[in-house]
């Protein structure tokens, strides 16, 4: 198990949640612990940058939609990048590559 790290920094569009290492049932605490203490603008944009991400289960994706129903209530968006493929793969097959927004990386959001 890989314990979950999430760095932060603040692009002109909006915040940049850089999430690493395991989303799991243990570990979504996490980030969900990050998102509550997370100030958004109407019309900012989260990116949240998967780079790092070596897991996901399905609470992790469960955290993933509460970063977008925390974005959605504070009227910004939320951004998916540089997605794993084989949490692309779950995404798709779940149907939430339509939910979300993914982008190939974060650099967009720099």
């Amino acid at each position: 198990m890989n314990p979950l790290t999430v760095s932060r920094h603040d692009a002109v569009t909006g915040p940049v949640l850089h999430v690493t290492g395991d989303l799991d049932y243990d570990q979504a605490p996490v980030l969900r612990g990050r998102l509550d203490q997370l100030s958004l603008s109407p019309g900012q944009c989260l990116v949240l940058d998967l780079s790092g991400l070596e897991f996901c289960d399905s609470s992790g994706i469960t955290a993933l939609l509460a970063a977008r129903q925390h974005a959605l209530a504070a009227r910004a968006d939320v951004v998916l990048a540089a997605v794993p493929a084989n949490l692309l793969r779950v995404l798709t097959l779940v149907g939430l590559d339509q939910v979300f927004t993914l982008r190939p990386d974060s650099s967009a959001a720099s």
